[in-house]
């Protein structure tokens, strides 16, 4: 079961369509719809949409493990941060 969760102070620090090379090994915050979802057993991919264009997410059970459960959860067209 998805549960909701308080965004608090959490503001974008990106949109979907400013991610370049340059932001390679930071942490950046997105806000978006789920357009697609894929699941790959350890790997979940979501295409993330917001209005200046789509941005591909991975969770790895590997490395997140904690996100990758919660990725579970997540449907076409949630809105997610």
């Amino acid at each position: 079961m998805i549960t909701l969760d308080h965004l608090g102070d959490m503001r974008r620090t990106h949109s979907c369509g400013q991610l370049r090379l340059g932001v390679v090994g930071q942490t950046v915050t997105l806000m978006g719809w789920v357009a697609r979802r894929r699941d790959f057993g350890p790997l979940t991919f979501f295409d993330l949409r917001d209005r200046d264009g789509i941005t591909q997410v991975v969770f790895n059970e590997d490395t997140a493990p904690q996100a990758h459960v919660r990725a579970k959860d997540v449907r076409g067209e949630y809105v997610i941060a």
